[in-house]
């Protein structure tokens, strides 16, 4: 009988003691939080992956528009490749070649009076492998008439060229690549628009002296 009673006490006691024994709780608690850290930690990431790629394609829509306006004597095709191939070392980084677009248009005045004056698109060329149209328009729209009457851009924003000059208007989309996949969310497709007047070129029209392959649309 006592040996009974002493057994039933010290399985009293050893139950007490697992009662009192703390040392499996923050292994229990780092189990239910570590989901939840380790989602604000691939969240964090994801945002800031995501404002540097809208930092690139904004930067590569404005260089091109700036690199395209720049020369000075007329615009080559081989000018043309120069500035695509100076976007691509910009967009290496997000594969922007094989994910993204590059729409630049010359547009300038169509020389027409009345109704028919407006802005025309004198050429455009494109580089990337993603299939998207140009947003306002192709090459020769607005040649003889008044369909861009206002220029290129969203309403209210257009951007039009004055009477003997130019303007290098370039769209840059971009299919965001997310870090850790599409399951959780749906990638955003990135947009921007950036324009320059051209700086003292006497000749708009795009020639071809080296007869490159033409990055058309």
């Amino acid at each position: 009988m006592l040996r009974r009673m002493d057994r039933a006490l010290r399985i009293v006691r050893r139950l007490r003691r697992l009662g009192r024994d703390r040392s499996g709780v923050a292994f229990i608690e780092f189990a239910f939080t570590a989901p939840v850290i380790l989602l604000l930690i691939m969240g964090g990431l994801e945002v800031a992956n995501l404002a540097l790629a809208h930092m690139r394609v904004s930067h590569m829509a404005m260089i091109v528009a700036d690199n395209a306006g720049r020369t000075m004597s007329g615009i080559d095709e081989a000018h043309v490749q120069e500035v695509f191939a100076g976007a691509d070392v910009i967009g290496e980084s997000l594969d922007f070649e094989t994910h993204g677009r590059l729409v630049l248009s010359s547009i300038e005045d169509n020389g027409h009076k009345g109704g028919k004056n407006g802005q025309q698109i004198t050429w455009q060329r494109c580089w990337g492998d993603l299939e998207v149209d140009p947003a306002y328009g192709v090459e020769g729209d607005g040649e003889d008439d008044a369909t861009l009457k206002d220029g290129l851009g969203a309403k209210g924003h257009q951007i039009a060229a004055m009477k003997g000059t130019a303007v290098m208007f370039v769209e840059a989309t971009y299919d965001y690549q997310p870090l850790v996949g599409t399951g959780w969310f749906k990638p955003p497709q990135i947009y921007y628009e950036s324009a320059f007047n051209v700086r003292g070129r006497m000749n708009n029209n795009i020639t071809n002296t080296q007869n490159l392959s033409q990055a058309t649309c």
